[in-house]
Parts: C-alpha cells; structure tokens; sequence
C-alpha cells in the first residue's frame, strides 16, 4: 500500500497512456473499414497449393466430405516430359535426386488451361509446369510456361 501512494503519479501516468492508446487503436481499426483499390502489374497464376505444407506437395489424394459421401480427389504436379495422345507424362518433385517419372491418363472430356487459356491437351508442350487434379466426375489439367529470370 504504501509503494502505491509513493508511485501514484507513474501509475496514473502509465494509465493514461494505456488508455490513449486503446482509443487510438479503436479509431485507427474503425478507419481501417474503408476499402481501398490497388493495381498491380504482375500476374500471379496460382493452383490452389502454392501456400503452407503443401507448396513442395507433387502428389496427394485426398478424401473430401460430398452430399452424398464421401469421395477421392487425386492431384499430381510436376514438369511436362511429353504428351501423346492421351497420355501425359510428367516428372515430379523439385531436384535432381528426389525425382519420379509418372504417366498419367487424361479423359477427353478434362478441362485443360494452358497459361490462363481454356485449350486441349495437345496444346501442352514439353518443359511446362503442369497441375493435374481427378476429381470422380472431373479432371483438370493446369499447365504453365515457366518464366524466365
């Protein structure tokens, strides 16, 4: 008790301060509400996994909850090695020792973006990066031309 008596000014000071603070941040938050619009030149295309654990992920099947169930979804990345008919081959992981050749069937009826465009399988090239996802009743291929820096 007798330590506040001593300090009281420090302590109604530190108070004050606080509570200035407090203020100042509820009317910093409330004029952060306005929406602002910025533009931006670069492009960014993005696949759905570029962000967290599954950034460096090159195949995965994951078990998602539907309306009537639940159903498999299989994805697999890596760099476009050929095309041929229907077929995709691709090599997967991100160095030179953890790597793996995979072969994949695409159905005719996949939706098939080549750098943003809606296009066919044949218009992917070798060298591309390519995201392929399987759903039960859809497939979707996304390839991309790597940029250069």
């Amino acid at each position: 008790m007798n330590r506040i008596r001593r300090h009281w000014k420090l302590i109604a000071v530190g108070a004050s301060c606080a509570a200035l603070g407090a203020g100042a941040g509820a009317i910093a938050s409330a004029g952060a509400a306005t929406t602002t619009t910025t533009t931006t030149t670069h492009r960014v295309v993005r696949t759905g996994l570029g962000r967290g654990p599954l950034r460096r992920a090159v195949h995965g099947d994951v078990l998602v909850a539907t309306k009537s169930g639940f159903e498999t979804v299989i994805f697999d990345r890596g760099i476009v090695q050929s095309v041929a008919g229907q077929q995709l081959t691709l090599t997967e992981g991100t160095n030179k020792t953890a790597t793996r050749t995979v072969t994949l069937t695409i159905p005719t009826n996949a939706k098939v973006r080549d750098n943003g465009k809606l296009t066919s399988l044949t218009a992917v090239t070798a060298g591309q990066r390519v995201t392929v996802v399987q759903a039960p009743k859809h497939t979707w291929v996304i390839a991309r031309t790597p940029r250069i820096r």
